[in-house]
């Protein structure tokens, strides 16, 4: 049987203490996953995130859980002190630098495309990143609440 094809796809958006519509959010990410299957049938579909069981990394793994997809993390060590509260991945989770953005290089080359709900500097950055190398984007804004 042959190996079915993957396409590995990144979630990069708010994350606390960042407070958005979590309601919003999770309807976007629903929205990005939907274009996902339509415009790759027949592919494996694989959410690489963060590994933080919070804000919007929380809402895409949620989502990728629901639609039985594989589910994989890339972080920096402070992010594997907050352990206790990981999403539980799929794939072993890749750890990489000591602070917070550290990890964006990898990250990066972990991923095809990439879907940005909200989100502050470094997901941004990692957006145009994608886009600069011509790889699949969605991207939506969310307001930040007060």
């Amino acid at each position: 049987m042959d190996k079915m094809k993957q396409l590995r796809v990144g979630v990069v958006g708010y994350c606390p203490p960042s407070r958005f519509d979590e309601g919003e959010a999770r309807i976007r990410i629903r929205e990005a996953y939907d274009k996902i299957m339509a415009d790759f049938p027949d592919i494996e579909i694989i959410i690489v995130s963060g590994l933080t069981n919070a804000g919007v990394l929380k809402l895409a793994y949620e989502e990728a859980k629901i639609r039985n997809w594989k589910t994989a993390g890339v972080a920096c060590k402070k992010a594997y002190n907050l352990r206790d509260n990981w999403f539980p991945v799929d794939e072993s989770p890749i750890v990489i630098g000591e602070n917070w953005g550290d990890e964006s290089p990898a990250f990066l080359r972990n991923i095809e495309a990439l879907v940005r709900v909200g989100g502050g500097k470094q997901s941004f950055r990692e957006a145009e990143e994608m886009k600069n190398r011509k790889a699949y984007v969605i991207e939506y804004d969310l307001p930040i609440l007060g």
